[in-house]
């Protein structure tokens, strides 16, 4: 393995990082939109490329600690490390590497907890809908929890869920 071996895997995990960037940023506008219905496949999108980048990392500890022995360096080494073992130019694409690298990892961080954020403001939603469910149903001998409607003579009140109601009038 070489210096271009290494450039080309890192390449691979930057174009990866980009595609996670882009689809965690979608997953994102689909829950703040609210379309639910598509976050499933959305996530599975995000799986996907995690999936790719695990194998691409594996990859690239494997070519930089054969490029490490190259250059006389320890196992493990960072790419910093790597870096400042190479000759030019390989020391400012390795540099360069890193740079992006360190770029879209934070732009990855804070785009993650963004949707930490959506997906806990999502379920503290559901909660209160579900206490406001709970609350309706301890309430039903009052006009709390009632939906507002017509009967079927046209007149206006309020009305409760109950055995033979129906939410479609069937003799239309």
């Amino acid at each position: 393995m070489s210096l271009p071996d290494l450039a080309a895997v890192l390449w691979r995990q930057r174009e990866l990082l980009e595609r996670l960037s882009y689809r965690m940023e979608c997953e994102q506008l689909l829950m703040a939109a609210g379309r639910i219905r598509w976050l499933r496949l959305a996530t599975a999108e995000v799986e996907t490329v995690l999936d790719e980048l695990r194998v691409v990392e594996l990859q690239r500890a494997a070519v930089a600690d054969d490029v490490a022995r190259e250059l006389g360096l320890p196992p493990g080494a960072s790419l910093e490390q790597l870096a400042a073992g190479a000759q030019p130019p390989w020391t400012e694409v390795l540099l360069e590497h890193r740079q992006v690298l360190l770029t879209l990892t934070g732009e990855l961080a804070a785009v993650a907890e963004t949707n930490r954020q959506l997906v806990l403001s999502g379920a503290g939603a559901v909660q209160a809908a579900l206490t406001g469910l709970r609350a309706g149903a301890a309430g039903a001998g009052s006009d709390e929890g009632a939906a507002r409607g017509y009967d079927a003579r046209g007149r206006t009140g309020s009305f409760r869920a109950g055995p033979g109601t129906r939410a479609v009038d069937r003799t239309l």
